[in-house]
């Protein structure tokens, strides 16, 4: 079975459709309902600026992505080079830790760096990021980085032949 059958049949195998992400309370009726009780515990969490300081964690993937760099001893340099992204861009993200980048740009030098698909995961989710099974670009995506497909050509070539977005090159 070549490559792009073995998309297909991945991509049939896991592709998750909407009646299964559907609720029967919707968000808003279930967040909005634990407001109304009067308890203090739910009055405290009124006070959004309190909230947010208690809960907001520190941006972690500017740490991770430094991690795995180093780990693979790579340099800079041939991180961004691999998947043609911008050195200034590269640098803001290494100096600025609060820059937040673009899912496109995670998955970029997620691919640079040959990660695993736990890896990739885990860097995706320090910047807010997933890879849901419910469309085909994310699914293609996954399916990449878990049969270690990292040339980014045959990758884009996968994403339009599924008619998806081909990442920058």
């Amino acid at each position: 079975m070549n490559i792009k059958d073995l998309l297909d049949k991945y991509i049939n195998d896991n592709l998750t459709h909407e009646k299964f992400l559907k609720q029967k309370i919707s968000f808003r009726e279930c967040a909005c309902s634990s407001y109304i009780n009067s308890d203090s515990e739910y009055q405290e969490e009124l006070n959004v600026e309190d909230y947010i300081t208690k809960n907001k964690v520190d941006n972690k993937f500017q740490k991770l992505l430094f991690k795995y760099i180093d780990e693979r001893e790579l340099k800079d340099s041939e991180v961004y080079n691999k998947v043609n992204i911008d050195r200034r861009l590269f640098s803001k993200i290494r100096s600025d830790e609060n820059y937040h980048p673009s899912k496109e740009t995670v998955i970029l030098l997620g691919f640079a760096l040959k990660l695993n698909e736990d890896e990739l995961l885990s860097l995706l989710e320090s910047a807010s990021y997933s890879l849901p099974k419910n469309n085909i670009f994310d699914l293609i995506i996954r399916f990449c980085f878990i049969n270690e497909i990292y040339n980014i050509n045959d990758v884009n070539e996968l994403l339009f032949e599924h008619k998806c977005k081909i990442l920058n090159q």
